[in-house]
């Protein structure tokens, strides 16, 4: 799923249901991932190994050795030298999308459940603008759940962001402008417009970031890439 949103540089590794944690579940974690976890809930800790176990599974394919993935500054993924990347779980299905740092400059990818936001959430991490654009995109394709969408989008560009900027990116400080898409297909784009200065890349700061997003199987996901400039 994860995979049409991303540039063919980028490899992913997914995991559905069940099935996803018979694959991965049993892999074994690293001493210092298995300290992380000591004391976790089962969810907590099979999302944690089966999410890892993607990554490890696309490091293998990018002809890296696997390695322990343990959380760096604000809870970011450290990856092996050579590499970024992003992962996401949420329930029922985990991923990790991995690129070689010479083919892209950074990537954050976010899943969600193709249901609406709880109560009050859309407001918080909205800006009117936002919230308005989401009105119109309902009544136009009201099968899709658009305040999760947006959800996620913020989710994903603040995951790429962050290697970037190492700063924090708050919801208000990215404007979403998502399009609807084709008619009858659940996948379309959308532009992150940066409301603080952005990250320099390739010798020129960027104001906007550019994603895609797709709904299928109960789940949202959304992925952004930052191109070498």
């Amino acid at each position: 799923m994860i995979e049409e949103l991303l540039p063919e540089s980028v490899v992913a590794v997914e995991a559905f249901g069940e099935e996803g944690v018979r694959e991965f579940g049993d892999a074994p974690l690293y001493p210092e991932e298995e300290a992380l976890v000591a004391r976790a809930v089962a969810k907590r800790r099979r999302e944690f190994t089966v999410v890892r176990s993607c990554a490890r599974r696309a490091m293998e394919k990018l002809g890296v050795p696997a390695q322990p993935v343990l959380p760096g500054e604000r809870g970011a993924p450290q990856w092996p030298d050579g590499l970024t990347g992003s992962m996401t779980h949420c329930e029922g299905y985990c991923a990790a999308a991995l690129v070689r740092a010479a083919d892209l400059a950074s990537l954050g990818m976010d899943a969600e459940p193709h249901e609406p936001l709880p109560q009050g959430v859309l407001e918080a991490v909205a800006l009117p603008g936002e919230q308005e654009r989401l009105e119109r995109l309902s009544a136009l394709r009201p099968e899709v759940h658009w305040d999760r969408l947006l959800f996620s989008a913020k989710e994903s560009v603040y995951k790429a962001w962050f290697p970037l900027t190492r700063k924090w990116l708050d919801f208000s400080e990215a404007d979403i402008d998502v399009s609807a898409g084709p008619d009858g297909e659940g996948r379309g784009t959308f532009r992150a417009r940066l409301l603080v200065p952005g990250p320099v890349v390739g010798g020129h700061r960027l104001g906007h970031f550019d994603g895609a997003w797709t709904v299928r199987r109960g789940l949202v996901a959304t992925a952004v890439t930052v191109h070498h400039r």
